[in-house]
């Protein structure tokens, strides 16, 4: 097909509803590789210019083009950034026209944003660029589980083969609901071994999990990726959260017997706030409440970690219960994360850790944004250098007003 007029087409021209069915099925089937040309067409039929996609990088410093004749933008220094980190339109004066930045967002988690030029700006304009966004976000969410040129584009340095072991378990960055959001980070991006996190909704209940393995190497990644699929298995099969962490005893006693992993699992009910969880031998929750951090709120007695057999295992893991209150998060974390130490040997601390995140969450960063600014900020005191994996999960519990 040629390529589409540079010349907008004005907002009341009245869209070719099956020239843009026509775009639409050939979505389904078009390669990835094909979706900045699929794209513009779609303007095209909507009444636009051009349009062109910017996809994250794993660390969320760069929007990367699917063009790759285009240069990579800054998230923290651009309106392309602007639009990423505050999940709003940027509007641009751009060579006579403007330029439009559209977030581009499956569920709760960012993707990258679209760019929209366009000769003018108007409601009927804007609307339809929305649409064009929110059409390409599903679209790239359905290609880039198997899209090998979609993840390298994400890629800035070589990963390591127990990180890209790891990474092909771990569920999306963010997901979440209208009653609760659940975001994770995790690093050293491309040189992870041991730490991992998992979060899934089902109906109304989150289920969240994060899990430390000992070591650093193969068999550590090994380890932590047996733990997410029996932990899945069993909550797929409509386990309980004692069912699911003895799974994983199980799981490992019996494939990984002389390796085990430290973790937290976490079941809230999203209509209730009632909050389960059990701690395994790990750092134990947050709760954040009305700007502070509520010491003790999460704690619970030691229990051992996961996969060690013979004694010291429990026939039955306690699970300990809370009820949360409307705009609670709780945060789950790795040693890593407090145990960072800049070049003179000072750690980067538990209290920073908690102060950043409600300086951030009180400045009106969402949750997924404020996990970006703080591994950064993790790996800025460090110099980019951890010496441990560092893993931060965050999940807030929002009814719905009534």
């Amino acid at each position: 097909m040629s390529d589409p007029p540079h010349a907008s087409a004005g907002p009341d021209t009245v869209v070719d509803e099956n020239r843009l069915e026509e775009l639409i099925i050939e979505a389904q089937t078009a390669l990835p590789v094909e979706l900045p040309a699929l794209a513009n067409r779609c303007a095209a039929a909507l009444g636009l210019d051009t349009v062109l996609i910017y996809l994250v990088d794993l660390q969320q410093r760069l929007l990367v083009p699917l063009d790759e004749a285009s240069e990579p933008l800054p998230v923290d220094r651009s309106r392309a950034g602007w639009a990423y980190r505050r999940v709003s339109p940027q509007v641009a004066a751009d060579d006579g026209g403007v330029i439009v930045w559209l977030p581009l967002v499956d569920g709760a988690e960012r993707l990258g944003v679209l760019a929209v030029r366009t000769a003018a700006l108007d409601g009927v304009r804007m609307r339809r660029s929305r649409m064009l966004a929110h059409l390409f976000a599903m679209v790239i969410t359905s290609k880039r589980t198997y899209s090998d040129w979609l993840a390298s584009l994400a890629r800035t340095a070589t990963m390591g083969l127990p990180a890209e072991m790891l990474r092909a378990f771990l569920p999306p960055q963010t997901i979440g609901s209208s009653r609760c959001v659940s975001t994770a980070v995790l690093e050293p991006a491309y040189d992870v071994a041991g730490d991992a996190f998992d979060h899934s909704v089902v109906k109304n209940v989150l289920h969240t999990m994060i899990l430390d393995s000992m070591g650093h190497d193969l068999t550590a990644g090994l380890t932590t990726s047996v733990a997410m699929a029996a932990a899945r298995n069993a909550r797929r099969a409509g386990g309980a959260p004692a069912d699911v962490v003895g799974s994983v005893d199980q799981a490992l006693v019996h494939w990984l017997p002389d390796h085990f992993c430290t973790g937290v699992l976490c079941r809230l009910d999203a209509e209730t706030g009632v909050l389960h969880w059990v701690n395994c031998g790990h750092p134990p929750p947050l709760l954040i409440r009305a700007k502070r951090v509520l010491h003790g709120a999460l704690d619970s007695p030691p229990q051992p970690p996961i996969g060690l057999a013979g004694h010291l295992a429990p026939e039955a893991r306690q699970v300990h219960e809370t009820t949360l209150e409307p705009g609670d998060r709780v945060l789950l974390y790795t040693d890593g994360v407090v145990e960072a130490r800049d070049t003179d040997g000072a750690e980067f601390g538990l209290d920073q850790f908690t102060d950043f995140i409600i300086r951030s969450s009180a400045a009106g960063q969402r949750p997924a944004e404020v996990l970006r600014l703080l591994i950064h900020a993790i790996l800025d005191h460090q110099r980019n250098r951890l010496r441990d994996d560092a893993t931060i999960l965050l999940f807030e519990w929002r009814p719905q007003c009534p």
